[in-house]
């Protein structure tokens, strides 16, 4: 078997990676960052990766990901986690940089999916579409207007992917990530100071009801389960992996 995952050099897409080379798969990951691939070469499995650098938006990338895929087996799964963090604000923002950072993290999840899909169909096997998405596809925080718009189409294109090629054997699930310690989240909190660090920290376990937030590999093992053939009968399912993030009410009188 062969996979893609884009976005997959830090965090949430490498930890998939290493899961998809435990089981003994090739795996092409696809970044923007060339250096973000440096790790591969030196991977106890690195004949089974392979490295493509370029913009998972663009269908050429995506295109040319799935043609090393199917070189060195038949291609099952595709993730798609490439995504940008930026934060912008209707009100002082144009909307044409709104408009283009929304794309910038629908269009990858759109050519990866799309290119998949044809694949799939032109081999004439089945496949599994998983793209990740975030908690602020449902419940946004203040300033990330792109991003929760974006994962909220990134949602309802799985749904639809699910209904509309179900019946060729082509499952699309997404997973809605809740806060998870990656590399990017751990560089964010370097750059506070001591006491802000420690009261985001607060902040966040009280957010997720685990009392903490997530590592990277729980988020891999709930991508790589539903790539796997025992979530054979999963199809256009938002699966949320935030330790209970999204179902949290917060108490008003709690001090």
């Amino acid at each position: 078997m062969s996979c893609v995952v884009t976005g997959g050099g830090r965090g949430v897409g490498r930890a998939v990676v290493e899961r998809l080379a435990a089981a003994g798969g090739t795996v092409v990951v696809v970044e923007r960052d060339a250096g973000a691939l440096d790790w591969l070469a030196r991977h106890p499995a690195a004949d089974r990766l392979v490295g493509v650098v370029g913009d998972a938006g663009d269908e050429a990338v995506a295109g040319h990901a799935a043609d090393l895929a199917e070189r060195a087996a038949p291609l099952t799964g595709w993730v798609n986690n490439a995504a940008v963090f930026r934060d912008a604000s209707v009100h002082g923002t144009p909307v044409a940089e709104v408009a283009d950072l929304i794309g910038r993290n629908l269009r990858p999840a759109l050519a990866g999916a799309a290119t998949a899909v044809r694949r799939f169909l032109a081999a004439g096997t089945a496949g599994a579409i998983v793209n990740v998405s975030s908690h602020q596809a449902a419940r946004p925080v203040p300033g990330c207007l792109p991003y929760a718009t974006a994962k909220a189409a990134v949602e309802g294109m799985t749904r639809a992917l699910a209904v509309e090629y179900g019946p060729r054997g082509i499952r699309a699930n997404a997973v809605a990530l809740g806060s998870i310690a990656t590399e990017r989240h751990a560089g964010f909190l370097a750059g506070q100071e001591p006491a802000e660090a420690a009261r985001i920290d607060a902040d966040l376990a009280r957010l997720h009801p685990l009392g903490r937030i997530g590592r990277v590999e729980e988020a891999a093992d709930a991508i790589v389960w539903l790539l796997s053939p025992a979530a054979g009968f999963v199809n256009g399912v938002t699966l949320p992996v935030d330790g209970g993030r999204a179902v949290l009410g917060l108490d008003p009188e709690a001090h």
